[in-house]
Parts: structure tokens; C-alpha cells; sequence
């Protein structure tokens, strides 16, 4: 039900560093020119063939985190020191369990982390190039810091109000639903003459029109946006707007949007009305999807950034029905915790003031 590490993301990659891994680089962003070049089967009507079930479970579990660490400075690959940490940690983590990886010839983390020029990535961030989330705005700034939900541990929690839209199982937010998570990782994608569709593993499913123009009204929203896509080529383009704009909790309806991403010093970037986001989705092999997206909002960040993941195919994942709702006993256990501790701190300031007589 938690979700205590989603990360932080950024930044352009012109160039490998000296200390980085020795692949090629294609123009954009580091993955091998071969990549660029692979040519995707194609559905009956003619589109690139997406789809499939994919699975962001290697990325997550190889640990590259949203934000780059501020001491890496520029630099998008990890140094060979710090590629074979991850290495290790990967082995480390296959050998618990080895009797799975074993019995049905699956591929380990450490096969992947060894093999994957995307797993020695720094940071998802790809842009700004420091690989980190730009400033916030001075307004935007006010806002995360008085924003509830349950990450934020110096505000009481008395009502669902005072928890986000994850804590109350609605949405974990957009583009935040397409970013990968320490668990429930699975993606599949159905396509059908002019539409595509996403079903997320956690909270969402997202049906997009291809080749349509026609945008809501303004002050129609929704959890997830309205996303319209186009091809450029082999490459699926989607552009997304009309997210629910908020600060991820609060005391009217206005305020009880999910985030654009959870962020690692324990809170939620709130999002402003003209919030958008543009994912390209791109198939870089039969079992490799290249996934960024550019994500801006001008209310709330001082510049746009962009996140890049990589998908793997994996058609023997099985996505369950993810019931958030039954028996999330974190909501009552949170409102139940926070007036207990704030019943404590009364009496225990009402004792000192009568010790102190």
C-alpha cells in the first residue's frame, strides 16, 4: 500500500563522461544507435505493434533514482566503481531467489543490470543535466511545504481530506502512474484502430485517442488528464493535459489532486491548471520499450524536465486487480495515530505545567 522511496528525476544528456561506460552514444541520450534503428512489427491497420505487457520491475529494483545525487554533478552514467556497486547489490538481491531465477530460466537483475546500457544511468532524469528536479517556483515552494498527506510529518492528520489521493487509493498522478514504484510494476498495452490503450497496475487506466484534436473545455479535469497521441514515425507521441491541479490534499474538492511526482524529502509537488505532459514511447527491440517524457508546468516549476525509463516485455506477468480500497486500514490507522500523539502532547505539555507550579 506505501510507497516510501519514488525518487526524483532530470536532464539532457549530451555526452558520456570520461568515467562513464564505454557504449556508443546516439544523439539524444546515450542508448546504442542500434536501438534507434530497430523496426517494430505492425498491427493489422498499419500502426507500430505495442502491444504487449511490459514491466518497469528491473529499473526499479536496480535502484536508479529519480534525482541524481547533487555530488554527481552532470554526469548521466555511474562511474565503474559505482556501476559495480550496483552490480553487486543486483547479484546480492538475485541470490534470494536463486530457486525462482533458476527453476523457469528467468533473467536476473544482475543479467540486466550487466547487459543494459540504460541500467548505468545516474539518475531517470535526463534533463536538466544536473539530473535533477528544477527549483520550484517561490509560490509553488509555500505550497509543498503546507501540504498533507502522509508523507509530511509535521502536519496532523484529523480527516481523508488531510491525505493525498494515493493514501485514499484515487490516483497516484500524472506522470508519476507511468514512473516505476518498488513494486506493481506491470504496464500492458492494447491497441485498436485509432486508440491505444494503458492499463497501469496501480489506479489507472488511460484510453487514448490517436490522431484526435479536440481538447475539453478548461475547466474540465481529470485524474490522469486528457492525453491525445499521434505517431512521429515509430514513435507514439502523447500529449496530456487537464490534470486535476492541487496540492495533493487540502480542505475543498480543488485541493485533493495527485501529485505530478512524491518527491524524497517526504512530500508532494503540488500541480498549477497548466500543467502537461509529452511521453514518447518508442520500441527499441522486441522486448525493449524506450520510454521519456517532458513534463512542465509553468505555476510550479522554473523549468520543464524530463524522465526517460526503460520497459522489458514481459508476457508472463500477470496484472491482478489491484484493491487498493479493501482493506486499507492505513487511512483510519493514520487519522487514529495522529489525534492519540497530538491527546499525548496536550497532556504531556498540561504535566509540565503542573510540575513547573
Amino acid at each position: 500500500m506505501r510507497r516510501r522511496t519514488l525518487v526524483s528525476f532530470a536532464a539532457a544528456v549530451v555526452a558520456l563522461s570520461a568515467s562513464g561506460p564505454a557504449v556508443a552514444r546516439s544523439r539524444h541520450d546515450g542508448v546504442p544507435h542500434a536501438s534507434a534503428s530497430y523496426v517494430p512489427q505492425r498491427t493489422a491497420w498499419g500502426d507500430p505493434d505495442f502491444s504487449a505487457t511490459w514491466t518497469l520491475d528491473r529499473v526499479a529494483q536496480a535502484d536508479i533514482p529519480l534525482e541524481r545525487p547533487e555530488a554527481e554533478g552532470n554526469r548521466p552514467w555511474l562511474t565503474d566503481a559505482e556501476f559495480a556497486k550496483r552490480l553487486q547489490a543486483a547479484k546480492k538481491s538475485d541470490a534470494s531467489y536463486q530457486e525462482n531465477v533458476d527453476a523457469d530460466g528467468t533473467v536476473g537483475l544482475a543479467e540486466w543490470v550487466r547487459n543494459a546500457p540504460f541500467a548505468r544511468r545516474s539518475s531517470l532524469i535526463v534533463s536538466p543535466a544536473n539530473g535533477r528536479l528544477p527549483p520550484l517556483t517561490p509560490a509553488a515552494e509555500a505550497r509543498f511545504e503546507a501540504g498533507h498527506s502522509s508523507w509530511n510529518k509535521g502536519q496532523p492528520i484529523d480527516w481523508v481530506a488531510d491525505l493525498d489521493t494515493f493514501d485514499r487509493c484515487i490516483s497516484r498522478g500524472m506522470p508519476e502512474s507511468m514512473l516505476p514504484r518498488p513494486n506493481n510494476n506491470g504496464i500492458r498495452v492494447f491497441q485498436a484502430p485509432g486508440y491505444v490503450a494503458i492499463q497501469i497496475e496501480i489506479l489507472g487506466t488511460r484510453v487514448i485517442p490517436i490522431g484526435h484534436s479536440e481538447r475539453w473545455p478548461g475547466m474540465v479535469h481529470a485524474w490522469l488528464g486528457q492525453s491525445l497521441a499521434h505517431w512521429e514515425g515509430d514513435t507514439l507521441v502523447i500529449e496530456t493535459r487537464g490534470m486535476v491541479p492541487g496540492d495533493g490534499a487540502g480542505g475543498d474538492a480543488a485541493k485533493h489532486a495527485a501529485p505530478p511526482v512524491s518527491v524524497d524529502r517526504d512530500g508532494l509537488i503540488p500541480m498549477g491548471d497548466r500543467a502537461s505532459a509529452v511521453e514518447r514511447l518508442r520500441m527499441t527491440g522486441p522486448d525493449t520499450m524506450a520510454y521519456e517524457v517532458t513534463y512542465s508546468d509553468p505555476d510550479v516549476f522554473t523549468a520543464p524536465w524530463t524522465a526517460k525509463v526503460e520497459w522489458q516485455r514481459d508476457d508472463n506477468y500477470r496484472l491482478y486487480e489491484y484493491a487498493c480500497h479493501e482493506g486499507n486500514e492505513q487511512v483510519r490507522d493514520l487519522i487514529n495515530a495522529s489525534r492519540a500523539q497530538r491527546r499525548k502532547d496536550v497532556e504531556a505539555a498540561a504535566a509540565g505545567k503542573v510540575a513547573s507550579k
